[in-house]
């Protein structure tokens, strides 16, 4: 009988211990709001795997990375612009990892890939604009702004938000995209022209344009489902995609290499790219990106990139890191420290 009541003991014991190592852990770093509690919620629940998830823009969660980089905390980087994703994988901190559903995606998706060594993959696609507070504009008379050239209008001198490029990566995006656009030296005329007019940098990309939809700011430089976002919500925001053309993001997803909890990680991967959880993300009114698996469907107001002037990102020059530095030390050193 004793032998009976061990033998069952040992085979509970077993599989409880089996159970546990089934669940296990996933540390995700996810930039801003983009993914809401109930989409975790789903994937725990779906996986067993319980999800640590820590919330910072684009540039912390690179910074942060970079500073693990020989004690890895994290496993999946998860969202955010690509910029800093191409960055990462450069300089060996994310792993190399085709999914599954990779012959799905957009090509815009599968470039950031193939660019990053498939150490990162794109996830959606947003173009960048700004957005206006339509009741400000009315009550200080103020011109309705159409392009990126009106935004250094003085007529606009403290009217005008936007990130920092340092810990944004939308800010990094719209530098990279002025650039490209008017050319290096005019562009970095034109940076220190808005310079003039900006009232506050922010830490978070979607910082100005959320100030902006409260009353608290006239203009903020953003991306457009962002702007979309707002109007949405009812607030009196108009949002713009700049008469000369603008630039885009490919939001991306990396694995961290050396992290804990690799399986884990490559199971997310795949599952935050099939065309169920992209379709459940991107109509939940939480988030207006266009979705990068072909199969998925985008919120009806979310932008139609065909109707926006895309000019052709150079995602490769823009994300490298070398480039990257460079840029961020010339904004630091002959932009923000002009007198407003």
């Amino acid at each position: 009988m004793k032998t009976i009541f061990n033998s069952i003991l040992s085979s509970l014991v077993l599989a409880v211990s089996g159970a546990a190592m089934a669940a296990g852990e996933l540390n995700l770093y996810n930039w801003g709001n983009y993914t809401n509690p109930e989409l975790i919620e789903k994937f725990e629940k779906e996986t067993g795997i319980n999800v640590a998830m820590t919330r910072k823009s684009s540039g912390e969660t690179f910074a942060q990375i970079k500073a693990e980089g020989s004690n890895p905390k994290g496993d999946v980087w998860f969202g955010g612009t690509g910029d800093p994703h191409l960055t990462a994988a450069q300089e060996g901190l994310t792993y190399e990892y085709k999914s599954v559903h990779f012959d799905d995606l957009l090509p815009a998706a599968q470039n950031q890939a193939v660019n990053g060594n498939y150490q990162t993959v794109g996830i959606y696609v947003g173009a960048l604009g700004f957005g206006y507070n339509k009741d400000i504009i009315a009550s200080k008379g103020l011109p309705e702004p159409k392009s990126w050239e009106d935004l250094t209008d003085p007529v606009y001198k403290g009217e005008i938000q936007i990130a920092n490029p340092n810990s944004s990566g939308t800010a990094y995006t719209t530098l990279a995209t002025i650039l490209q656009i008017f050319g290096e030296e005019k562009g970095w005329d034109y940076m220190k022209a808005l310079h003039l007019n900006i009232n506050q940098y922010t830490k978070s990309g979607s910082a100005p344009i959320k100030a902006t939809a409260r009353g608290e700011n006239t203009i903020g430089i953003c991306f457009q489902h962002d702007g979309v976002k707002q109007a949405k919500s009812g607030l009196p925001v108009i949002t713009v995609s700049p008469t000369e053309g603008t630039g885009y993001e490919v939001g991306s997803m990396s694995i961290i290499d050396g992290g804990r909890n690799l399986d884990e990680a490559k199971l997310f991967y795949d599952w935050a790219l099939s065309p169920d959880i992209q379709t459940l993300i991107f109509t939940s009114g939480k988030s207006l990106q266009v979705p990068a698996n072909t199969k998925a469907q985008a919120d009806p107001d979310a932008p139609d990139l065909s109707t926006i002037k895309l000019i052709d990102y150079d995602f490769k020059t823009y994300g490298n890191k070398d480039k990257r530095a460079e840029l961020l030390s010339k904004w630091d050193n002959d932009v923000s420290v002009i007198p407003r």
